[in-house]
């Protein structure tokens, strides 16, 4: 069984975005089994989260020839780089700030990050990796340029290029892409463009950053003032592109994926229609009666399924562990569009204590009442002992819920409740509940 994986040490760099020609400064971190992969403007003062699973993918007519991502006004540009990286390096989980709207353009293609990552020293976790096997074809074209994904048992990728020009020449790729594949013959491929594209662009706003280091210039008859670092680099990074665009599922896909002529436009596509496919499978296949048999995650439907509380007032996102009648571990992602920031308070953003506690309370029910014979009833507060408060909890934060059952009968229970922020103790309880139907 494949482990998930994360960086073990938190590692920083620095460069400049290939079209805005800012500099940017990027911190990779360590996150818990089962969180994802999360990027964090870390520029912006409420440090707001944008997790990859769940993310905006922005119209590539207002940001084009690139891929960025979105949550509500903020976004990161120009992710698919990084995105290839870590599925060259198989991470699972991990935490990417950002400072600045959008990603180092590096050398121009995916190896900076994937070295950068190595540095950092990848570490298994105890929990299974997960995976997206598509159940039925899907397919998606614009003019000429097409893709289709067909359910495999492998994610295999088979790129056509293909363009009227005298020195490009058609170039084909076949690749089963395991991790190690890509490592090796993917993510050393840098982008591209022809001479003539070089003016038009940057008089649309776009290639501030790029230079003949960071970019491969294609003139009628060679290469612009560089060398190539594969005969085929060309198609080579389509299939970067291609494969960091669709790590956005936040998983790996198990898929063959044949596509001629495709750009992030039709990547993006694609990747919306496998989101589509994988919500609709989930939505259909999991009946309430069966949360708890084996399942050690749930999403916010499962939860939806278990507990009786509704926006705004759940705060549980996701159960990243659970052990029945022992131990839950959930997750609460504290976001400035919390409806509790407008009042508490206007000037100094802080989540109200009683609400850390609900939270933890929210996690414990879902421990309780996942049990089949629980299901239907609703779990009561009888009591809170030892509150205490460490650290105040800010827009931006990820509280990690930990309950572990103390006392358990059939209709009460005790437990102690941990809420953590980096590992440290935000605040914990000893909470006394009573189960009623």
């Amino acid at each position: 069984m494949e482990k998930q994986r994360t960086i073990k040490d938190e590692i920083t760099t620095t460069g400049v975005g290939l079209h805005n020609g800012k500099v940017t400064r990027i911190t990779l971190k360590p996150a818990l089994p089962n969180t994802g992969i999360t990027f964090v403007r870390a520029d912006i003062y409420e440090k707001p989260l944008i997790n990859v699973e769940t993310c905006k993918i922005i119209d590539l007519h207002e940001k084009p020839r690139r891929t960025s991502i979105g949550n509500g006004e903020i976004e990161v540009q120009t992710v698919e780089h990084m995105m290839a990286a870590l599925y060259g390096c198989a991470i699972d989980n991990i935490v990417i700030e950002v400072e600045g709207d959008e990603m180092p353009g590096m050398d121009g293609s995916a190896l900076p990050f994937l070295e950068l990552i190595k540095k950092a020293e990848i570490i298994e976790q105890d929990a299974p990796r997960k995976f997206y096997q598509v159940r039925e074809p899907l397919w998606v074209e614009e003019g000429n340029s097409f893709a289709i994904v067909l359910p495999h048992q492998n994610f295999q990728v088979s790129y056509t290029l293909s363009y009227d020009h005298e020195f490009l020449t058609d170039e084909y790729l076949d690749i089963v892409m395991t991790p190690e594949a890509c490592e090796r013959e993917i993510v050393g491929a840098r982008t591209f463009c022809l001479q003539e594209e070089v003016e038009p662009l940057r008089r649309m706003g776009l290639g501030k950053g790029a230079d003949y280091d960071n970019t491969v210039v294609v003139a009628k008859k060679k290469i612009v003032r560089n060398i190539l670092r594969f005969s085929d680099e060309f198609v080579r990074h389509k299939v970067l592109d291609l494969t960091g665009d669709l790590y956005l599922l936040g998983c790996p896909l198990k898929g063959r994926v044949i596509a001629i002529k495709s750009g992030h436009s039709i990547n993006v596509k694609l990747l919306q229609k496998i989101r589509q496919q994988k919500e609709r499978f989930l939505q259909s296949g999991i009946k309430a009666p069966d949360v708890q048999l084996g399942l050690g995650e749930l999403d916010i439907n499962m939860i939806q399924k278990i507990l009786p509380h509704r926006h705004p007032f759940l705060l549980v996102d996701r159960i990243i562990s659970l052990e029945k009648d022992k131990r839950a571990v959930g997750i609460k992602n504290v976001t400035i569009n919390d409806n509790f920031f407008v009042g508490h308070f206007p000037t100094r953003p802080i989540m109200p204590g009683v609400l850390i506690l609900e939270a933890l309370a929210q996690t414990a029910g879902v421990l309780l009442l996942s049990k089949e014979e629980n299901m239907g009833r609703f779990a009561y507060f009888l009591g809170i002992d030892n509150a205490k408060f460490r650290q105040a909890v800010v827009p931006g934060d990820q509280l990690v819920l930990e309950i572990e059952i103390t006392k358990l009968k059939s209709k009460v229970g005790q437990a102690h409740g941990e809420a953590k922020i980096n590992g440290k103790v935000a605040c914990e309880a000893d909470l006394k509940f009573t189960l009623v139907d």
